[in-house]
């Protein structure tokens, strides 16, 4: 399966960026007319084939006989073949119905890798990995549901320790950009982890190629949030508010979205530390947590 969206220019190495040699794309297109299935545009299947770059995804989340992996969106199992050389149990889930039995077979004589037809935003983490057993996720994920997939694993209770996706690259800028220039999607992965961009990914190492250029993001999860704050479905009520007029400065943007006066939006801000008339993505996350907690004491429904 494969990656999508926006944001910051990253350092480029002659490694980051390369195709996968045509042999390849033939061998999976192959692949997919002796399973006589077609890539779904609706799933947005784009099979990353490039052998340098999957055994970079799984290089960089350091994966290890001692781990368990979770992958979402296996597709022809190319990246489920280098995980299972290097994990001691993989757990693949698959939204494709044809795709999932087909893996099943191919990797039946593996009993460390087990494969399970399901949808990432719905099926309970739990049936994949036990509360109690930590776990890792790498995945070449769609597009058009890459940074609700993240998001919902970095929300849940039983947490990955590292996140490694292939994502479009203006997503993966996004996520990781630096504390002064974060947007609202910066902010909610920072909150919950630290993002950094491992490489660029060209679209000729993928099955069929997309039109936009991919990363390899890797969030290292955090066992606990690195600032308190009072709830954490307030805070990012905060955030969303503030960042729902990102131009615009923060005093008027908050009185606005919160239907607070613009007398007590100022006195938030000054309580917290905050210029009022700062915009939101130049605030760090430890203002926000400030904020929040001086919007707390002022009474805003958050």
């Amino acid at each position: 399966m494969s990656p999508r969206s926006r944001a910051v220019k990253t350092p480029r190495r002659p490694a980051d960026v390369d195709d996968a040699p045509e042999g390849e794309r033939s061998a999976a297109g192959r692949l997919l007319r002796r399973m006589g299935l077609q890539p779904r545009k609706g799933l947005g299947q784009h099979f990353l084939v490039s052998p340098g770059v999957l055994e970079r995804i799984a290089d960089a989340g350091d994966v290890g006989p001692d781990d368990t992996v979770v992958e979402i969106g296996p597709g022809l199992g190319a990246l489920t073949e280098v995980l299972a050389r290097k994990a001691g149990k993989v757990v693949a889930l698959e939204l494709d119905d044809e795709l999932a039995e087909a893996l099943k077979g191919v990797f039946a004589d593996q009993p460390h890798v087990s494969i399970h037809h399901g949808d990432a935003m719905k099926t309970d983490i739990a049936t994949l990995v036990p509360d109690s057993k930590p776990y890792k996720l790498v995945a070449n994920l769609p597009y058009y549901v890459a940074t609700a997939i993240v998001r919902r694993f970095l929300e849940a209770d039983h947490k990955p320790s590292v996140i490694v996706v292939t994502v479009q690259r203006e997503v993966a800028q996004s996520m990781s950009a630096p504390e002064g220039k974060t947007g609202l999607l910066g902010v909610a992965t920072r909150f919950y982890g630290n993002p950094k961009i491992v490489s660029l990914v060209k679209p000729g190492s993928f099955y069929p190629p997309p039109k936009v250029t991919s990363a390899v993001l890797r969030i290292d999860v955090h066992p606990s949030p690195p600032v308190q704050v009072p709830s954490e479905s307030g805070f990012f009520t905060l955030v969303r508010a503030g960042f729902s007029a990102p131009r615009k400065q923060l005093k008027g943007v908050l009185s606005h979205a919160l239907k607070a006066p613009a007398s007590e939006a100022e006195g938030a801000l000054l309580t917290a530390g905050v210029d009022p008339t700062r915009r939101a993505e130049t605030l760090t996350l430890e203002e926000w947590a400030a904020l929040h907690r001086a919007g707390e004491a002022a009474g805003w429904q958050l």
